[in-house]
């Protein structure tokens, strides 16, 4: 008379099967999906800088523009609900947008030629007025056909020496994306920028004529 096989036997049978079988999945080349690359994009548009004939004898101190809450990040906002900010998952900035803005701005108002000198904040050289910036909204509006991106920003020239502000305005740029995605959006944010960064500069240079 044949023995049936004990339970611990036939357990250890149908593990050594159930080893066996993960093991033939392995090699079968069944693997978990790679995880997909991010596309990184950049703010670089550049203003269209007037020649100056005559340069002011004022030094002009630039400081890091700021951000509002929920932009003060490297991810894209979009929207497709009115009051609610969403961001692209494979999709960034290469840095803050306000970060991005810096070197442009200072770009735009050395090159203008309106300053006898453009400085950074902090630093050595005294300044009689300083440009302080912030970065209200960019974000791409999709509760629109076709999508639009609108850049906000606010700029306040204050002379430092006699503690008063000069000048404030808020610029408020609407462009229509190439394309209903992040890429065609990075295109509009830029057009926005360049015609923001005309109107800065010319606002920057009318409020500080006077002095």
């Amino acid at each position: 008379m044949l023995n049936k096989p004990s339970l611990p036997s036939v357990l250890c049978r149908l593990a050594l099967i159930l080893c066996g079988i993960a093991l033939l999945a392995a090699c079968s080349g069944l693997r978990t999906p790679s995880a997909q690359a991010v596309h990184l994009y950049t703010l670089d548009a550049r203003a269209s800088v007037p020649s100056r004939l005559v340069a002011s004898d004022v030094v002009l101190a630039l400081s890091m523009p700021r951000a509002n809450p929920g932009f003060d990040t490297s991810q894209i906002a979009y929207q497709r609900q009115p009051h609610q900010i969403e961001y692209f998952a494979l999709s960034r900035w290469l840095d803050t947008p306000a970060h991005m803005l810096e070197p442009l701005l200072f770009e735009i108002l050395e090159q203008s030629g309106g300053f006898s000198a453009v400085v950074r904040t902090p630093g050595l050289v005294t300044a009689k007025i300083r440009l302080d910036t912030e970065l209200i909204r960019l974000e791409q509006d999709f509760t629109s056909k076709p999508s639009r991106v609108q850049l906000t920003f606010r700029a306040q020239v204050v002379d430092i020496s006699a503690k008063r502000v000069l000048a404030v305005k808020v610029f408020d740029v609407i462009e229509n994306a190439t394309s209903d995605d992040a890429q065609g959006g990075v295109a509009a944010a830029n057009l926005a920028l360049k015609n923001t960064l005309d109107q800065v500069l010319d606002f920057c240079l009318k409020a500080t004529t006077s002095l």
